[in-house]
């Protein structure tokens, strides 16, 4: 099923449970601010960070965060995307969460900071039941792990992480390549993959909405059944695209991303978020 940008969403409007400095409009606000927008040329979907305001640093500015109405317990999710936001202070994601989080789990398929390269991969589990990465079978996955134990609690929710090996697959990098696909297939008998595919290198089968993973070769990541419990820490997710600012992860690593300045600064700075935006083609998911 393709989801349409943005009816088949709703819009969140809850304060950033990350800390960012974002406030998260509703559906006719961003749409009047043409934070969210249709593009009447190609179709795809515009969700970008306000780059006209005056903000004073350390100040909010205005975003964009959607959650899909519909929920799942597996299957085989699609994002093709031409762009995604860029600069200093962003933290844009692409992710699926599930129920009390972190019980219900959470898969970040496309995550990244600042002057980030590479996309990271991130799963995070809540429950006594194990997950993690195994290291053991590295060549089940092209990237590299960057750590393997997924529990996350509210005050460690670092999860476990595998790194694409692509620049193309993240930030400039990916933007530079007319964008390209992320692809995440949950199954709950094997496990999580992910793939990244440069618009170059996308699967004809893909392209025809008759998606065959088994041909995609390796993932750029991939969590096993054999060491993580999937069935009893993924449940019931919500798909969510979303740009905050700053916040625990951005604001935290931004002095160590050389990035100029502080990120309270760079919020004052309106021309920074002139590419902050994602310019969707579809999301799909095949059950």
């Amino acid at each position: 099923m393709v989801f349409y940008l943005p009816s088949d969403w709703d819009f969140y409007t809850g304060s950033d449970p990350t800390g960012g400095n974002v406030i998260y409009q509703n559906k006719s606000a961003a749409e009047s601010k043409r934070l969210a927008y249709v593009n009447s040329s190609d179709y795809s979907t515009v969700l970008a960070v306000d780059s006209t305001s005056t903000v004073a640093a350390g100040g909010d500015r205005d975003s964009v965060r959607i959650t899909s109405q519909n929920s799942y317990s597996g299957g085989l999710f699609v994002m093709d995307a031409s762009k995604m936001p860029v600069g200093c202070s962003t933290w844009p994601s692409f992710w699926t969460v599930g129920p009390d989080w972190p019980y219900g789990g959470e898969i970040d398929i496309v995550e990244g900071i600042n002057d980030q390269t590479k996309n990271q991969m991130t799963l995070h589990s809540g429950t006594n039941h194990t997950c993690t990465i195994d290291t053991d079978d590295s060549d089940e996955y092209t990237g590299s792990v960057l750590s393997s134990n997924c529990y996350s609690t509210e005050t460690s929710d670092s999860g476990c992480s595998i790194k694409d090996s692509s620049t193309t697959s993240f930030a400039y990098g990916f933007n530079n390549a007319g964008g390209g696909v992320f692809a995440l297939l949950w199954d709950n008998s094997t496990g999580m993959s992910m793939w990244h595919f440069a618009r170059d290198d996308i699967p004809k089968d893909l392209t025809a909405q008759a998606p065959r993973p088994s041909s995609w070769g390796t993932p750029s990541g991939f969590w096993s059944a054999k060491t993580c419990d999937i069935t009893d820490n993924f449940y019931d997710h919500q798909m969510v695209i979303d740009t905050t600012i700053c916040g625990n992860w951005a604001g935290g690593a931004y002095s160590s991303s050389g990035c100029p300045g502080t990120c309270s600064d760079m919020v004052a700075n309106a021309s920074n978020y002139v590419d902050a935006k994602w310019v969707i083609n579809y999301v799909a998911v095949y059950q």
